[in-house]
């Protein structure tokens, strides 16, 4: 029965995904979109971009794991225990103890490539934001991967459009909305009994004695010496890692089984969403992480606008027009954002509450919500016609999404389809979930 049920597991999850570099969860790098743009109603004109991105690819963190495997792999080595296979792993790990540990977080140069992409389709994308020397702001979090995807971006922002006048800044006080509360408290507070029980139905899907036989020679040696299920993991996280790398000329690939890595990445998926979605098992901790960011969004916006329309307030205007406000954080702050938001793209519902762990991949997977370099947008349009609503439309990682947002249709002429949405509509449901209300 049990193994019925792992290989229904194994083919569920490959329907959904399908490529071995998506399972690698928050490690997928981010992909090139391809997906066009809904035209915008008639006369609307883009004015204003409000994005929130993640780091670039990084190399895994901390280096005490690239430490561990390789000290781990030279000890059995040292006492014969190694297959062919484990002495080729060992030269792997050795050359990213010596390669990839010294870089522990810090971001790949297929980091700083994927911002300058991004940055160079928002122009494309969006030309009329960025006209002749308009004022673009950008925030990032103290961590240094994050300042360094921030300044390949506005490189290419400044390669693309060279007379955009831009402010870039890095701080402590920017945390207060870049990325606000403690990860390791939230992962704490998210471990409840409730989670823990469906956390062990993953985990018994997942099996590293193969792994463990195709590397050691000695079965014994394995059960005395060897915590089979801590060096798996490691394996799973660094192996992974190295797509974002590029330059390393090797892979872990052959260390897997599919129903190994679809197993693994079952539990990693569902992990996240317990910690930073919208899941039933504890108080929801994680998207205490993004309300902040959301009201900032929305506070930041209201002046933009204000600033820009023919009734603007002149007491709300900033010291200058402006034109993009961009910020560089993380993906503790990206998961949760998606849940607040609640956007629907296909069969992904980054919002879903469900207590459903063997099929939440069909409805919630983290690598499409926080890849490396996720980002998410918020383009705003305006009407030369008079009266005309502010209209919004949200995309995550460059694709348009569907919100839950309604406009009363009884009380107002011409309400927009998806993915537009009226400011004021927008601005009132998400201002409540802002404010937790």
């Amino acid at each position: 029965m049990k193994k019925f049920l792992a290989l229904l597991l194994t083919v569920t999850i490959a329907v959904f995904a399908q490529k071995a570099d998506q399972m690698g969860s928050n490690y997928y790098a981010y992909p090139t979109p391809s997906a066009k743009y809904t035209k915008a109603p008639a006369g609307y004109k883009p004015f204003y971009v409000s994005h929130y991105g993640r780091h670039g690819s990084r190399f895994h963190q901390p280096a005490d794991h690239y430490h561990m495997l390789y000290n781990t792999l030279a000890q059995a080595d040292s006492a014969d225990k190694l297959t062919e296979l484990g002495k080729s792993l060992l030269e792997r790990a050795k050359f990213l103890d010596e390669y990839a540990a010294p870089r522990a977080g810090d971001l790949t140069q297929l980091g700083v490539a994927q911002h300058q992409g991004i940055a160079k389709r928002m122009v494309k994308n969006f030309p009329e934001v960025f006209k002749n020397d308009a004022y673009v702001e950008a925030y990032a979090s103290t961590s240094v991967r994050c300042v360094v995807s921030m300044a390949a971006f506005l490189e290419e922002l400044r390669a693309q459009k060279p007379k955009l006048d831009i402010h870039q800044e890095s701080g402590g006080y920017l945390m207060a909305f870049i990325s606000p509360l403690n990860f390791g408290k939230i992962i704490g507070e998210s471990n409840t009994p409730a989670w823990q029980k469906e956390n062990e139905k993953l985990y018994s899907h997942v099996n590293p004695a193969r792994m463990m036989n195709a590397i050691f020679n000695d079965s014994t040696y394995v059960q005395k010496n060897i915590d089979a299920g801590d060096l798996f993991s490691k394996i799973y996280e660094i192996g992974n890692s190295l797509q974002g790398s590029p330059e390393i000329e090797f892979s872990f690939d052959d260390l897997w089984t599919d129903e190994d890595l679809a197993a693994r990445w079952h539990a990693q998926n569902a992990w996240w969403y317990s910690v930073l979605g919208n899941n039933p098992f504890g108080k929801k901790e994680g998207l205490e992480n993004a309300r902040p960011l959301l009201k900032n969004f929305l506070d930041v916006a209201d002046k933009v606008i204000a600033a820009d329309t023919a009734k603007a307030d002149k007491t709300a205007k900033p010291a200058k027009k402006v034109s993009a406000t961009l910020r560089f954080g993380h993906d503790t702050v990206i998961f949760p954002f998606a849940a607040l938001l609640q956007m629907e793209n296909g069969t992904q519902n980054t919002g879903i509450e469900t207590a459903d762990m063997e099929n939440l991949h069909k409805v919630w997977r983290d690598y499409e919500i926080s890849p490396m370099a996720a980002n998410t947008q918020f383009v705003f349009y305006k009407s030369a016609k008079k009266g005309s609503p502010i209209l919004v439309k949200v995309m995550h990682n460059e694709i348009e999404q569907k919100l839950p947002v309604t406009c009363d249709s009884a009380a107002v002429k011409n309400c927009p389809a998806a993915p537009y949405y009226r400011w004021d509509d927008f601005r009132d449901f998400y201002g409540k979930i802002a404010t937790n209300k």
